[in-house]
């Protein structure tokens, strides 16, 4: 008897063992899912809940994919963690979306050399070797902040001899959306000597944190004619700051607001000519990776960088209709 449940005992054993390190199947297909791992910066804004959603929306099991999404809280450090636990899994492509541009050598060989392909969204990676990586998809970063300036352009106001007094909220510093649209605009203000930068205030893509500088900031100066915020969050947080403060903003306000991403919210404010500007930032990049990872199985060649399709919006762009069907 003994015997016998030993016999038992190692087949079961056996048939553990084999099914160890496959991936999932479907129901209804033989076929094994594609395992991807995806490094997602974190949720501090509403640009990036959405971007996260398309990217859970599009790679789904029935689609033949398994998406492994890990929330790095805005610290490289976990991002740099998760990486090396998706080489352990042994996935078949890791998709990143970056805290900052630096720092990304030494993990993105690791990848390398465990022969997983990479691809980058949304920010960008600054890295000595271009084929670490498979293809860059994201916003075309300095062309959303160049829009903002030509609108300003447009739309200065200041008298002859005044100057146009500018308050800058800057996103994560070392962020590629963070540097391009800051040197949009300090390109700017080197060809406008009439344009002032009053104050460079650091709001970290989040709303509570643009909302605490932007208070402190206004118990010294309320001297301030546009706000250029670098992402819709800090935008929002600014608002309420300057709500408290009883300063005026939007059409026919003290303060004209530039803001970055046009989220529905953001979009909301402009029709109701609370926002001056809302420049987009496309958070919808599932199907633009989806169509290259497909292509690269396929064997085919893919482009290095691909932008993905934005627009700018004031509000006599916008209807309600327009915005009540917006999917972020």
């Amino acid at each position: 008897m003994k015997r016998y449940f030993n016999i038992i005992l190692s087949v079961i054993l056996i048939l553990a063992f084999a099914s160890c390190g496959k991936k999932k199947i479907p129901e209804g297909t033989e076929k094994d899912l594609f395992v991807i791992g995806f490094s997602q910066v974190g949720s501090e804004s509403d640009w990036r809940l959405a971007n996260t959603e398309s990217m859970v929306q599009t790679f789904k099991n029935e689609n033949g994919y398994e998406l492994i999404v890990e929330n790095a809280k805005q610290q490289q450090d976990n991002q740099l963690s998760a990486i090396r636990n998706f080489i352990l899994e042994d996935v078949d492509l890791i998709i990143i979306a970056p805290t900052i541009e630096e720092g990304w050598d030494t993990v993105l060989n690791e990848v390398h050399d465990a022969g997983i392909p990479v691809i980058i969204i949304d920010r960008s990676v600054n890295v000595w070797n271009k084929d670490l990586f498979l293809t860059n998809i994201g916003s075309d970063f300095f062309e959303q902040g160049s829009r903002a300036i030509s609108w300003l352009e447009e739309n200065d106001d200041s008298s002859p001899g005044n100057r146009l007094k500018i308050l800058h909220l800057q996103g994560t510093l070392g962020a590629t959306a963070q540097i391009q649209r800051t040197k949009a605009l300090e390109d700017a203000m080197k060809e406008h000597p009439n344009w002032t930068m009053v104050s460079q205030l650091y709001g970290d893509f989040t709303e509570a944190k643009a909302y605490e500088v932007m208070t402190e900031y206004l118990k010294k100066s309320r001297d301030i004619d546009v706000i250029y915020s670098e992402n819709d969050n800090m935008t929002f947080g600014a608002m309420r700051a300057l709500d408290e403060a009883g300063i005026t903003y939007g059409e026919g306000g003290q303060v004209k607001i530039i803001t970055f991403d046009a989220t529905k919210k953001a979009l909301q404010y402009c029709l109701d000519g609370k926002i001056n500007l809302c420049v987009e930032c496309n958070p919808m990049h599932g199907p633009y990776v989806l169509d290259l990872i497909e292509k690269y199985r396929a064997g085919e060649a893919i482009p290095k960088q691909v932008y993905v399709e934005e627009s700018v919006f004031t509000k006599d762009d916008l209807t309600q209709d327009f915005i009540n069907s917006r999917g972020y």
